[in-house]
């Protein structure tokens, strides 16, 4: 049995920040000893848009009501409060988004924080320079690392690991505001810089990364863990809420294909030999996880803007088309792209076509067994893609007769569905895509990284 005091307590308040914080949480963390706050706030779990952007996923209102909470507690605890990912992407829009809500809610409450902002985005120029000296690497399903893959990117970040938050630690940083950082990293920071085991700081870290996920009421807040030498605990924060050996472990497989093995920058964990034990009706201890070092690596995402799109919407409940989707949509696909190049020419440019079965397989995409029986109704997208919203809009107007009217069988009289709007077409503005799956090698974990401190009292100028 590892000694208690040797052990680092880490709050891990919600799954992201500006998800919703209960204040209650936090203080009960706070009351059985946490030593850190530490809690993600980014993903691309919701596309390109957010890097491409710059722009938080979340409300700023949202936000700052959580971030709030967060200073307030650390003020009162005296401990630190890590922040990854900041602003959903975490390119330097996003957490500089983030950086001036905090200054403004230190200005209203009266704190005085030294806070350290971690800096991720990378030039593009840098990025391709690095990829024609060979340090740049592909990750399934991309293919090679052409530097003009890189120079076509608005934004890229590279995922940091924890060395910039142990650095900002020792340096006395009471906030630390980080760019994209994987998950894991936050939480593993602490803990990692106490003298704790790697692989029980890793393998904390991953399975806390979501707050409440790994317990039985994956809504209900956060977690707290205790990470040792050879073992971490971990528990709910709120009451009624549970932890067990299968809530726990099952969380390896969120965002992972290998329940046994993580990549983190500068090494594997290694869950193939790890124990997970009920110690009580609401905790978990989990013993055995390993760390191999290997060579530093740092993720890279990239997006970039591309075209424009408008959409429309139409019910379907024809008998006829319900018997036969896939026929019908084939048909719609080539009768539209048809209309569109007879009346438009060269003028539409390069366009493309979408229809998207919502309650047949608009979700997955993927073809429906044969003997699928036919749905009662389903909700028809279309989406028309091109090089300016004018065109798209126009590419739309154009397909309208026929998107409403088309009949399954040429000699079958006009059917009419049902569409939900007036006008019915709805122009949804410019589109974005990611262009990146790489890892960069680096000579250090502070190579890609930029570290600045703010002491509040230059807060008035920022």
């Amino acid at each position: 049995m590892e000694a208690k005091k040797q052990w680092t307590t880490v709050l891990v308040p919600i799954g992201a920040l500006g998800l919703g914080i209960d204040e209650g949480d936090v203080e009960r963390g706070i009351a059985v000893g946490a030593d850190v706050i530490a809690c993600d706030a980014g993903s691309t779990d919701s596309g390109p848009a957010y890097l491409a952007t710059g722009v938080a996923k979340y409300s700023r209102a949202a936000v700052k009501t959580d971030l709030a909470i967060l200073m307030r507690a650390r003020e009162r605890a005296g401990i630190p409060l890590l922040i990854g990912s900041c602003g959903t992407s975490g390119c330097d829009k996003a957490l500089e988004w983030t950086r001036d809500i905090a200054l403004e809610i230190a200005r209203e409450h009266g704190l005085r924080p030294r806070i350290a902002v971690l800096y991720s985005e990378q030039p593009p120029e840098l990025m391709a320079g690095l990829a024609r000296q060979g340090r740049i690497a592909p990750l399934p399903p991309m293919e090679g690392a052409d530097p003009k893959l890189f120079q076509g990117c608005d934004r890229i970040v590279a995922l940091m690991g924890p060395e910039p938050y142990i650095a900002a630690l020792q340096a006395g940083a009471d906030i630390i505001l980080g760019g994209r950082t994987t998950d894991t990293a936050v939480l593993a920071a602490l803990p990692l810089l106490r003298g704790a085991g790697a692989g029980p700081a890793w393998h904390a870290g991953k399975i806390a990364e979501c707050g409440a996920l790994c317990t039985a009421k994956p809504r209900d807040g956060g977690v707290l863990i205790r990470v040792g030498q050879r073992s971490f605990e971990i528990e709910p924060l709120r009451p009624g809420n549970v932890c067990t050996p299968i809530t726990v472990s099952a969380h390896m497989l969120y965002e992972n294909s290998d329940p046994f093995q993580l990549h983190e920058p500068g090494g594997l964990l290694d869950a193939t030999a790890v124990r997970y034990e009920a110690l009580d009706e609401r905790r978990v201890r989990v013993s055995g996880s390993k760390f191999v070092p290997a060579p530093y690596t740092m993720k890279l995402e990239g997006a970039s803007r591309g075209g424009f799109q408008t959409l429309m919407l139409v019910g379907i409940q024809d008998r006829k088309v319900l018997a036969n989707i896939d026929g019908f949509l084939d048909r719609m696909h080539e009768v539209l792209s048809a209309r569109v190049r007879a009346a438009m020419g060269e003028s539409a440019g390069e366009f493309h076509i979408s229809l998207r079965p919502y309650g047949w397989n608009a979700v997955s995409g993927l073809p429906v067994p044969a003997d699928t029986p036919a749905p009662q109704e389903i909700g028809l997208l279309f989406i028309a893609t091109a090089q300016t919203q004018e065109l798209a809009t126009q590419i739309a107007k154009t397909c309208n007769p026929w998107f409403f009217h088309l009949p399954v069988e040429d000699a079958q009289e006009l059917p009419s569905y049902g569409f939900p709007f007036s006008p019915a077409e709805l122009e949804r503005g410019q589109v974005f895509e990611f262009k990146l799956n790489h890892v960069v090698s680096v000579a250090d974990p502070f190579e890609l990284v930029r570290t600045e401190y703010i002491d509040i009292e230059e807060s008035a100028h920022a």
